[in-house]
């Protein structure tokens, strides 16, 4: 399953990120966002979703929410 399936209002853990590009993969983690972590999911549109890890909140197009695998 994939953050944009994800239902608001739910936390879940990061099981993956999937994608080729180094410098987006070296952005989440400095976010917090890598395998093993938490995410709760604040919002859940259309054009993308809004998460909160660990300290923040942050604002991911749908490209990227589905590129972050969850269970």
């Amino acid at each position: 399953m994939t953050l944009r399936d994800a239902k608001e209002g739910f936390e879940y853990i990061i099981k993956s990120i999937e994608t080729d590009d180094e410098e987006l993969n070296s952005f989440l983690f400095s976010l917090g966002c890598y395998s093993g972590e938490s995410i709760y999911v604040v919002s859940n549109k259309e054009s993308g979703c809004v998460v909160s890890i660990k300290d923040g909140r942050y604002n991911l197009d749908k490209y990227l929410a589905e590129a972050i695998k969850i269970q």
